[in-house]
């Protein structure tokens, strides 16, 4: 019998250490971006390098708010030629940067739109303060405060758009979710994911090969008393009844780590003025890259039918 207990107490142990190793690994602030090793990715980071040089080289306004736990958040404003009341807020994704994301679509939403692009870094990542990764659950509120940052400055008469990619497309849907101003006219998400939870079971399967739901659940536990929220705290289907705004939902058809099927189920759950756009072969986060024709004329498409595109001057 005792040996039974002490067997019993070693398992337990364990469990909560793999546990709290995979709570570290999904949620703390990594020190180091490990170097890409697949030509895909590798040809992606040159991209990013030439784009990223392009938008330093606008000289974009270094911008930045306090969240309301106290951390200081950064980014970049980029301003187009001529002065224009419109703003796209780009909102990245777990483990990346607004510039590593989004600067890509600078010439389209800048040069081509004629919108000002602003470009935070979530919290823990990039030049943003935090050691915790928000997973959309802090995120969505941060966004907000950007949000209001912008029409504090530049005036209640401006015309939002936010456009989020992975986690950044989640907590994209969460602004929509949670009342955001009359400002934002409408939400893009690119390859967003159903609720967190959902989401880090998928990521560990990837990592062990199968659910585990038992371990998750722990997770979410020592997310709450460590980071301050559960993982079901960021549910962008769950909420889906509260969408305030016209929503774009892209996903490509290849994606293994953010499922296509959570873009469907999210898209069905929609009841907003809604569209779609399904791509063909592209991985995570990759469908601009495979068709970025056809991921522009979508956009355009759909941003025209809420905001009048002609209409530039502030």
């Amino acid at each position: 019998m005792r040996w039974v207990l002490i067997a019993v107490i070693v398992i337990l142990v364990l469990f909560l250490v793999i546990s709290y190793v995979a709570f570290l690994f999904a949620i703390k602030r990594p020190k180091s971006k490990k170097p890409e090793t697949e030509e895909r990715y590798i040809k992606r980071e040159q991209i990013r390098k030439k784009n990223n040089d392009y938008l330093y080289s606008l000289d974009p306004e270094d911008v930045s708010i306090v969240s309301p736990d106290g951390l200081t958040l950064r980014g970049w404003l980029v301003t187009p030629e001529k002065p224009s009341n419109k703003y796209v807020v780009f909102v990245h994704g777990y483990c990346c940067n607004g510039p590593d994301e989004f600067s890509h679509m600078l010439p389209f939403y800048r040069n081509t739109l004629g919108f000002n692009c602003l470009y935070p870094d979530l919290r823990a990542h990039g030049r943003s303060d935090g050691k915790w990764i928000g997973f959309g659950a802090l995120d969505y509120k941060d966004i907000h405060q950007w949000l209001r940052y912008l029409i504090d400055r530049f005036g209640e008469d401006i015309e939002i758009v936010t456009h989020g990619i992975s986690m950044g497309a989640a907590t994209t849907m969460l602004v929509n979710e949670t009342n955001p101003p009359e400002q934002v006219k409408v939400a893009i998400e690119d390859c967003g994911f159903t609720n967190a939870f959902e989401q880090i079971g998928e990521t560990l399967k990837g990592m062990i090969g199968f659910h585990f739901k038992p371990i998750v659940l722990v997770c979410s536990l020592m997310c709450k008393l460590i980071a301050g929220y559960f993982f079901g705290d960021s549910d962008p289907e769950g909420k889906m009844k509260d969408e305030k705004n016209p929503m774009l939902f892209i996903h490509g058809e290849a994606d293994d780590f953010v499922p296509t099927y959570m873009g469907k189920r999210l898209y069905e759950a929609c009841q907003q003025d809604k569209d779609c756009m399904w791509v063909p072969g592209a991985v995570h986060a990759y469908s601009y890259y495979d068709a970025k024709e056809q991921y522009e004329e979508k956009v355009t498409a759909f941003i025209s039918k809420y905001i009048d595109l002609e209409k530039t001057e502030a």
